[in-house]
C-alpha cells in the first residue's frame, strides 16, 4: 500500500534520542531515512546497555526501518559524500552540538541557498540563538530547567521522569514540524528551517501548571502519584498489597463513589469533602477512609466496584504488565522486526490507519548499508576501497 512519505528521503546526522525519534517515525510513514553514524562504533546511544539480545534498548527503539551509512565528517573525501546526499534529500535532520553543522557547511541558510526545497530541521538544546544557546542539554537537565521536576516528585524529593520525556517532545515537535513543512512545500515549492529546541518543546507541555502558577500564585505541589489539585485521583492500596489507581472528576462521580464503591452514602454531603477543593484540603482524612474500606478487599474486587459504577481505574502496571497487555495484545498491536540481535517484538506506531500499512523494518546494524549508497551515488569500488582505508566511511 503506498503510504503518505513514500518517496521522500530524509538524511539526519543524528545520536541519542531527539532526533532519532523523529526520523523513526517520518520511516514508519514509508520516507527513507539514511542514518549517518561515525565509523566503527557508530550511534553512542547503541553503547547504552545490551538488555535486547546485546542490543541497546533505547537504539532499537528508535531506529527500526533506517538505513545506516559510516562517515568521518572531520575528512572532505566523507563531506562530499554527504553533500551529494543533500542535494537530492528532501529533508536534513540534525542534533549536532550547537553550530557544528554550521561549520561543517551543513547550516540551514548555507544549504537552502544551494537547495531552495530543502527541509532542515534543528534540534538543540536550546534553540539555535539566546544565551542558553552553547550550553549542554541533557535530558534531565532540561527536565529541571523547563520546571518539571520542581511539580514532579515527592513533597520532599523532586523526581525525573521514568523516560526521557524531554527528547521525546523535542523529538514530536520535530516530527510534526516537518509534516506541516513537507505540506507547506507542497504550496510554495520552497524549503523551510525548524528550529527546534527541548526546553520549548517540554515548556509547552508545562502550560497547566505554568498557568496554574500565573501572576505569581503558589505552584502545583509535588504530590507523589496523586493528582496535585484532584481528589482522590491517585494510588490506593487493596488488601491483598496490589494498588489501584482510581480517578473522579466531578461532582456526580463523587457521589456515585461513597455510594458504591465506599459504600457510604452520607459521605458525599459530608462538609469536608463536598466540593474538590474541599477533598483537596483534606485529603489526609478522605484517605484513610479509603484506604480503611480497600483494606477489606482484593484489588479485583476494588477494580469490580470501580467498573461498576463506573468510576476511572487502572492497575499499576510494571515492564513486564505492558509487554503482556491484554488490550495490546488484542488490538494486535505487536510485530516483529529484524535487528543485528535477531527478530524482536515491535510495538505499531499509536493510531490505526485505514489507508496504509506502517513501515515495520529492521534495525541497522553500523554502516549497514554504506557500500549501497555509495554505489547510489555512482561510486566505483576502488573509490569506495579508497574511503576505507582513510577511515573517511
Amino acid at each position: 500500500m503506498t503510504r503518505p512519505l513514500d518517496g521522500i528521503t530524509v538524511v539526519s546526522l543524528e545520536h541519542a534520542i531527539a532526533a532519532p525519534f523523529c526520523t523513526r517515525q517520518l520511516a514508519d510513514l514509508g520516507a527513507r531515512v539514511i542514518k549517518v553514524e561515525r565509523p566503527g562504533a557508530g550511534d553512542f546511544a547503541r553503547a547504552y546497555d545490551a538488555r535486547v539480545g546485546g542490543e541497546a534498548s533505547h537504539f532499537v527503539w528508535v531506529n527500526r526501518s533506517k538505513e545506516s551509512l559510516t562517515l568521518d565528517l572531520k575528512q572532505p573525501a566523507a563531506l562530499a559524500v554527504l553533500q551529494e546526499l543533500v542535494a537530492d534529500a528532501d529533508v536534513l535532520v540534525q542534533n549536532l552540538a550547537p553550530g557544528a553543522a554550521a561549520r561543517m557547511g551543513l547550516g540551514a541558510e548555507a544549504l537552502q541557498a544551494l537547495h531552495p526545497r530543502l527541509i532542515v530541521c534543528d534540534i538543540s538544546g536550546y534553540g539555535d540563538d539566546g544565551p542558553y544557546r552553547d550550553k549542554k542539554a541533557y535530558d534531565l537537565l532540561i527536565q529541571s530547567e523547563a520546571g518539571f521536576l520542581s511539580v514532579t516528585g515527592t513533597p520532599d524529593d523532586p523526581c525525573k521522569s521514568g523516560n526521557s520525556i524531554a527528547d521525546i517532545a523535542a523529538g514530536m515537535y520535530a516530527y510534526t514540524g516537518i509534516l506541516a513543512a513537507l505540506l507547506q512545500r507542497g504550496k510554495t515549492g520552497k524549503g523551510s528551517h525548524i528550529d527546534v529546541s527541548m526546553l520549548e518543546s517540554l515548556a509547552e507541555w508545562m502550560g497547566y501548571p505554568m498557568y496554574y502558577a500565573y501572576d505569581g500564585a503558589p505552584p502545583p505541589p509535588r504530590s507523589a502519584a496523586s493528582h496535585a489539585t484532584i481528589y482522590p485521583y491517585g494510588p490506593f492500596p487493596a488488601g491483598d498489597g496490589g494498588t489501584v489507581m482510581l480517578g473522579l472528576q466531578n461532582e456526580r462521580e463523587w457521589r456515585v463513589f461513597c455510594e458504591k464503591v465506599l459504600l457510604q452514602a452520607a459521605l458525599a454531603t459530608d462538609a469536608r469533602f463536598d466540593s474538590n477543593a474541599r477533598r483537596n484540603e483534606n485529603r489526609d482524612a478522605l484517605r484513610a477512609i479509603i484506604v480503611e474500606t480497600f483494606a477489606a478487599l482484593g484489588t479485583a474486587q476494588v477494580v469490580e466496584r470501580l467498573d461498576a459504577a463506573q468510576i476511572a481505574n487502572a492497575r499499576m502496571n510494571d515492564m513486564a504488565g505492558l509487554w503482556a497487555h491484554p488490550q495490546l495484545q488484542a488490538r494486535e498491536r505487536w510485530r516483529q522486526v529484524g535487528s543485528p540481535a535477531g527478530d524482536i517484538p515491535a510495538l505499531l506506531p499509536a493510531g490505526r490507519q485505514s489507508a496504509f500499512d506502517y513501515r515495520m523494518d529492521a534495525i541497522p546494524a553500523v554502516g549497514q548499508h554504506t557500500d549501497a549508497i555509495l554505489r547510489s551515488l555512482g561510486r566505483g569500488e576502488a573509490d569506495i576501497a579508497a574511503l576505507r582505508e582513510a577511515g573517511a566511511v
